[in-house]
């Protein structure tokens, strides 16, 4: 079993959801709205991040608030799956400026690669001289994204 795959029971799941809903929630008050005490709270915690259950914290930007009001995912498909190709291709998605996520998925397409941008043209520029430049990639579908909304994550287990 590796790291994250150990067993998180249901004081954990407890945790790890009001932790998701109040990421910025101090221990203590973690542990009063769980009725735990503060110590056994950050134990858990400590544990959990130890066992790669908690990976870290992210910030959670507004890209519109920063200049990038237009969202769209990407699908992207190749026309060969050499390893080579495809770890080299999913890097230089990962690192391309306005990417916010990049996932390497299996079925028709290969690669969802969603993106936040000024306007139309530096979507078309993410498009054509960033991603179809690449020797493996044989098609590329774009999609716009009118809204978007987090699950529940943990709290639905």
């Amino acid at each position: 079993m590796t790291s994250g795959q150990q067993s998180v029971d249901a004081l954990d799941l407890r945790i790890l959801a009001l932790l998701s809903a109040h990421p910025d929630a101090p221990i203590k008050e973690l542990a009063t709205a769980l009725g735990i005490p503060a110590s056994t709270c950050a134990f858990r915690l400590r544990s959990l991040r130890a066992r790669g259950v908690i990976l870290g914290m992210r910030l959670l930007l507004d890209p519109a608030a920063l200049g990038r009001p237009v969202q769209a995912v990407i699908r992207v498909r190749l026309g060969n799956h050499s390893k080579s190709g495809v770890e080299a291709l999913f890097d230089a998605l990962a690192a391309t400026e306005g990417v916010l996520q990049v996932f390497h998925i299996a079925g028709a397409d290969d690669f969802l690669v969603h993106v936040a941008v000024a306007d139309a043209a530096a979507l078309r520029d993410i498009v054509l001289e960033r991603i179809t430049v690449h020797d493996v990639v044989r098609a590329t579908e774009t999609q716009l994204v009118f809204e978007r909304r987090d699950g529940t994550a943990v709290a639905a287990l």
